[in-house]
This record gives C-alpha cells, structure tokens and sequence, in this order.
C-alpha cells in the first residue's frame, strides 16, 4: 500500500480559478495538485494517488465531462469522487450530464467558499476511512494467514 498522502487535484483552464480554489482549500492542509487541461488532468492521476477531483466543465480540448468519462474508465481512479464546477449560467442540462458522467457533486461558480470546503472535507474523510477500511481488511488477512500457517 501506498505511504503518498493522496492530494486534490484541482482542474480549470483559468488560472484565476486555480488560484481561488487553492486560497480556499490550503486551510485542510492537503496536497493540491494543479492542472490546466483534461489532459494534464490525467497525467496527474496516473502519476500520484488522488483523494478527490474539483473539475471545470468547460475548458478546451478535453472539457470536463470527457475527462470525467476517462478518469471514471481507469481501474485505479474509477472510484475517486468528483466534485463539477460550472459558471452559474451554463446549460441546465449540464449538471444532469454531470451526474449521468459520476460526478459526486456538482457546484456552480461563484461558489460560496465555506460551503466547498466542507463538501471537500467530507469527501476526504471518506477517503481516509475507505483507506482504513483497507488497511484493516489487510491486517486482517494477515493474521490469518499467519494463524493458518501456524497449525
């Protein structure tokens, strides 16, 4: 098992949103992982264990429902939850096709920043728990192993 804290990684075209997203998350004291494409977006969860993804929907290229789409393909990043940020305007329809993509939440700009923090906050006590859960199941496994050798 891995000892790499897992971060966040935080996806939008605009480097503005970037820097806003990590003004308001540096207080949980969580690796923040930067990228400026759905392209960049995978490179990064192939390189490094990630907790959760905050993902803009719009960006060029690869927007953020085709990145969802490959993150959700990949058997060690199927079940990170992502979390969609979308201006307040945008189409209706996008947050149905956000969910329909497995999105764990969906949440428009601009975005109260006390209520993002705890959605983030709950998602990665969730993460650490899933990882405990693990740890636990392999310890378990363990020992059992080691009483079934002994006999």
């Amino acid at each position: 098992m891995s000892t790499a804290r897992a971060g966040i990684l935080l996806v939008d075209d605009m480097e503005d949103n970037l820097t806003a997203l990590e003004a308001v998350l540096a207080s949980l004291n969580e690796p923040l992982i930067r990228a400026r494409s759905g392209e960049e977006a995978m490179k990064a969860v192939l390189r490094q264990p990630i907790a959760l993804v905050l993902l803009d929907v719009r960006m060029p290229g690869m927007d953020g429902f085709e990145t969802a789409a490959h993150i959700k393909r990949l058997d060690q990043t199927r079940d990170v939850p992502i979390i969609f940020l979308t201006g307040a305007d945008d189409d209706s329809g996008y947050a149905f096709r956000g969910y329909a993509t497995g999105a764990a939440d969906y949440v428009t700009k601009p975005f109260d920043p006390w209520v993002l923090r705890a959605k983030v906050s709950v998602f990665l006590d969730l993460y650490r728990k899933g990882r405990e859960v693990e740890r636990l199941r392999a310890e378990i496994q363990d020992l059992r192993r080691r009483v079934d050798g002994g006999f």
